[in-house]
């Protein structure tokens, strides 16, 4: 064992040790590029989340119209428009075939928190649409703003 008469700074000094944190230049670049990144991944980021709520709304479609093909086999006709997509939940009152529920958690809404809308007879000649108007809740728009229908 050596014993040293110096202290213990003095000789980490004498070394070439530095005993304090890191200097505020050194901080400022690191933020700079924690901020570079955050800018660079923060966009692409939020764009993937508006495509995944697109293809949330068109599953969902989907699976209603397939619950409005289970009622329509059940009772030989689509729910009329006053009864809605309700009557795949609740059975009406005038309908003795109903064979319900044809959704278990109820009718849900759209990724941004909209009715689906129900149309019957559809607009094009369909037999029914079903809908949503995308993240703007408005007819019409591009992007995430698309409607999203059963066509």
């Amino acid at each position: 064992m050596i014993f040293s008469s110096q202290p213990l700074v003095k000789r980490d000094l004498a070394l070439g040790k530095r005993n304090s944190g890191f200097t505020l230049l050194e901080l400022l670049v690191v933020m700079v590029i924690i901020g570079l990144l955050v800018g660079y991944v923060g966009p692409k980021y939020f764009a993937q989340v508006g495509k995944s709520e697109v293809k949330v709304a068109r599953a969902q479609i989907e699976s209603l119209s397939k619950s409005l093909d289970m009622y329509r086999l059940d009772i030989g006709h689509y729910p009329a428009a006053d009864l809605g997509l309700g009557a795949l939940v609740l059975k009406p009152s005038n309908e003795a075939r109903w064979a319900g529920p044809y959704l278990s958690k109820g009718v849900p809404l759209d990724p941004w928190g909209t009715a689906y809308q129900y149309r019957i007879p559809g607009a094009a000649g369909d037999e029914y649409d079903l809908l949503s108007y995308g993240k703007d809740g408005k007819p019409g728009g591009v992007g995430e703003d698309t409607d999203i229908t059963n066509h």
